[in-house]
């Protein structure tokens, strides 16, 4: 009897194949085989004068989707028809979750197999899982679908009909989002504490100590009887002491000279204590915490993580990613505790084996933690990993075997120290710490890299000190620290508070996170999420005229209905219907808004700190304006300026240098004027004026120059670029050195490598080889997938800025979102890029007729 399998991706076909009998047949459904109208030419003639078919939800009756086959999804939709007429059963083996429960019901309502049907579902993709699930097939989940549909629903009602009211209040391509609106809001509201931020400063001393030869160090604590203050005594909006805070503020001269005069004093122990302590390992990987410590240890961020782990998963290298449960089924405990016994030897071993229980509010995804796939706990070597496949599995192998190791123990000693001087009378402590057996620290250390190192280094041992000691004084300083302002968020920090406060799901993080960032609410600088001018214009609207949208709360209130619908103890429709159409409904604020909201008002943002100026955002992007000699001035903003690093200074330079450019001299050759200017990026020189006949040149100042520094000489050397540094020694084509809309660059042909240290006026043939050399290296492909039938020209996969893409030549084409980068064929890379190149044909097409016109 013959039997069809149907899989998401081709990677996970090909890996099940190995497992099953020669008469199972399996197909890639490539994802989602059909959704809700992604743009007006997929609605049906027969819907498209309705009043809701923009929505792609019949909000009037039910609240029923419409749903369509995409165009790039009917010829897989044909080849599976076409497979299903040669079987006697349809396996659907669709992802556990939500998402793949509804990708499985999909299927069966495009299909519409007249053979028997059965859901085969499975955590981990070894021969033993799969045989199992062959057994244990069961129906599908009508609750998991209905949650999953009320999701897309939900977001397609608050996506679709909000997002056009931010296009004509604000700028237009804007987009809110269920759950981004709220992500925006938690940057942006931590960005607002950075700017109201007072910084204070204080001071404390230092002193190194000695006993018994031994070296170590103490920090001063109080004088006298009153303790010295520290950064959380100071309130952070006014940079004083706290109100009703009694500690001591020591100004530079009163702690150098306390320093002085309590280096010859005497300096005697009064307290001893020691105490021991346990550190547990840390629970198995879920969604989160896999993205959270990729995100610290390996630099990665979310949406990138998890393009790793689902390849990973799909070569049957480890369980499935999408979980928010650390548990861990009897085999893998029992395969974890022998690969500790095997590699670190029985006494790193816990007495019993070690079980965590899920801390969410409800546990929705797959039902274990993200582990090394079967029982053999295979390393990262041992499997031939290596790159960031291999640095990801190691993490999960490693905090894996890690939880069924032994607490590690230390001992901590502190010490209280009194000096004295004359009339002064200073405390200090002294804290120690050893490692007194390193336990689960052998194999994982969260947030380390190392784990031998990181053991060395929580190794800080006290000499053996008891009360009436007299420790030497080698020397004392005075320390000055400054209060710091809340830290930005990370992937890591946004990922672990959206979980803690229930807003979204293990399978949404990275999503939400991308899409922030594609959307220009937010960019990435040093693994930090800074929001732009754009997310606080967008935050200031959703939070005055939509304020439950961008509630934690609310939001989170949803996800807790999305489970309850999923568990069969919620209807769907009802909760839409009050949701979209009730009293105080999305549809009725919608029309209440687009009357009464105040586009300049919620675009424009004030701060104390930049008066007399503000900050607009508008159609082009930020700006700032403000009155100079009594006229209306406006100075674009850079696109780097982060709002909690304006000031008034920095505001009033924009504008004053942005208005009145400055004439550097006369071009000797050109006999024009050579113009100092600012524009929406940033300064820029410019041989003439605007008026003149034709374009004038114009060259961008590098960034980091003052402009103070930039004289008449340097502007004609830089109005001269690109410049030409010598040939190419093995092609003899030139290497120039220009500046471009993102910077400095060397370039050699179709080669470009940014100039990160170097000057573009000064960097030299040799230092630009290099460069360049290295770009190359970085340009090639992840993965070759074979020759263009048409060019016999290769086609490879990129990781570019905005995403995962197939290239040909000079054609680019994204892969979509639902197809996994590393599972992706030459056959549908050939087909995104044909039709890629073909809307680049129509594109020439179209501005060659209006041309003509």
């Amino acid at each position: 009897m013959k039997r069809l399998v149907v899989v998401e991706s081709p990677t996970k076909a090909r890996t099940i194949s190995r497992f099953l009998p020669s008469d199972y047949q399996v197909e890639a459904c490539m994802g989602h085989v059909r959704d809700l109208p992604s743009s007006a030419s997929e609605i049906p003639a027969s819907v498209k004068k309705e009043k809701w078919a923009r929505l792609g939800v019949n909000v009037e009756e039910g609240f029923e989707p419409l749903y369509v086959v995409p165009s790039d999804k009917k010829k897989i939709v044909k080849h599976l028809k076409d497979s299903l007429k040669d079987v006697e059963e349809l396996y659907l083996a669709t992802d556990e979750d939500r998402e793949g429960e509804s990708i499985g019901w999909h299927l069966l309502q495009v299909l519409k197999p007249s053979v028997p049907v059965r859901r085969m579902v499975f955590h981990e993709i070894t021969k033993e899982a799969i045989m199992r699930a062959l057994d244990e097939t069961r129906e599908v989940n009508a609750g998991l679908v209905d949650a999953q549909e009320t999701r897309r629903i939900l977001d397609r009602l608050v996506g679709y009909s909000i997002s056009p009211l931010l296009w004509k209040k604000i700028a237009p391509k804007l987009s809110a989002g269920r759950v981004q609106s709220v992500a925006v809001r938690l940057l942006v509201e931590r960005e607002m504490e950075r700017l109201n931020f007072m910084s204070a400063s204080y001071w404390d001393l230092k002193a190194e100590l000695a006993e018994s030869g031994q070296r170590f160090d103490a920090a001063m604590t109080h004088l006298g009887d009153q303790k010295l203050a520290t950064g959380r005594d100071f309130d952070e909006n006014t940079g004083h002491l706290k109100e009703g805070s009694h500690a001591l503020t020591l100004s530079e001269d009163a702690a150098r000279g306390l320093a002085e005069r309590l280096k010859a004093g005497s300096w005697t122990v009064s307290e001893v204590e020691h105490k021991q302590v346990k550190r547990r390992p840390s629970a198995p990987f879920i969604t989160s915490t896999l993205q959270q410590e990729a995100n610290r240890k390996l630099g990665l961020p979310a949406r990138r993580t998890m393009q790793v782990a689902q390849a990973l998963y799909e070569r049957g290298l480890i369980t499935y990613m999408r979980t928010d449960s650390p548990t861990l089924s009897a085999e893998a405990i029992e395969a974890s505790r022998h690969a500790v016994s095997e590699r670190y030897g029985k006494e790193f071993l816990s007495p019993e084996p070690r079980q965590f229980s899920a801390k969410t509010r409800s546990a929705q995804e797959a039902h274990e933690a993200i582990r090394p796939a079967g029982t053999e706990m295979k390393t990262k070597d041992e499997h031939g990993l290596d790159g960031m496949d291999g640095a990801l599995y190691d993490l999960i192998w490693k905090r894996t075997v890690a939880s069924q190791m032994a607490d590690a123990k230390l001992r901590q000693t502190r010490a209280i120290i009194i000096a004295e001087a004359g009339d002064d009378k200073a405390t200090f402590r002294a804290n120690g710490q050893v490692v007194e057996f390193p336990g689960f620290f052998r194999a994982y250390v969260e947030g380390s890299d190392d784990p031998e190192a990181e053991i060395d280094n929580r190794d800080n041992p006290l000499p053996e000190l008891k009360e009436g000691d007299n420790p030497g004084c080698n020397g004392i300083e005075a320390e000055g620290h400054e209060t710091k302002p809340p830290a930005r968020f990370t992937d890591a920090t946004l990922v672990r508070t959206l979980e803690a406060d229930g807003i979204g799901r293990p399978s949404t993080y990275a999503s939400i996170i991308d899409t922030i960032v594609r959307r220009g609410y937010t960019r990435r600088e040093k693994n930090q999420l800074i929001p732009t001018f754009t997310a606080f214009a967008t935050n200031a609207l959703l939070s005055q005229n939509f304020e439950r949208l961008v509630d934690a709360r609310f939001t989170a209130r949803m996800e807790e209905v999305l489970d309850e619908i999923a568990d069969g103890k919620t209807k769907a429709r009802p909760y839409l219907e009050e949701f979209f159409n009730g009293d105080g409904g999305l549809e009725a604020k919608i029309e209440k808004s687009l009357e009464t909201i105040d586009a300049r008002g919620v675009s424009t943002l004030e701060h104390a700190k930049w008066e007399p100026y503000v900050v607009r955002v508008g159609k082009y992007g930020p700006y700032t304006e403000g009155e100079i000699d009594g006229e209306r001035q406006t100075a674009s903003l850079p696109a780097d300026l982060a709002p909690a690093d304006v000031t008034k200074e920095k505001l009033h330079e924009l504008i004053t240098t942005g208005n009145d450019e400055r004439v550097l001299g006369i071009h000797p050759e050109a006999d024009m004027p050579v113009l100092l200017k600012q524009g929406p990026y940033g300064p820029y020189v410019q041989l003439g004026d605007d008026d003149q006949e034709g374009k004038p040149k114009r060259t961008s100042i590098p960034k980091g120059t003052e402009l103070a520094d930039v004289d008449f000489d340097m502007a004609k050397r830089l109005l001269t670029l690109p410049r030409t540094l010598g040939e190419h020694p093995e092609t003899g084509s030139p290497i120039k050195a220009n500046i471009g809309r993102f910077g400095p660059y060397v370039q050699h042909g179709s080669t470009f490598a940014s100039l990160k240290e170097d000057h573009v006026l000064d960097v030299g043939l040799e230092k630009a080889l290099e460069l360049l050399a290295a770009k190359a290296r970085k340009n090639e492909p992840l993965r070759t997938l074979g020759n263009h039938p048409d060019t016999n020209e290769p086609i490879g996969v990129y990781d570019g800025r905005y995403g995962m893409y197939v290239k040909h030549q000079k054609t680019n084409a994204t892969i979509p979102k639902d197809k996994d980068p590393d599972a992706i064929t030459l056959e549908e890379a050939v087909a995104l890029i044909n039709e890629k190149a073909a809307k680049k044909g129509k594109g020439r097409g179209r501005a060659k007729k209006k041309a003509k016109a």
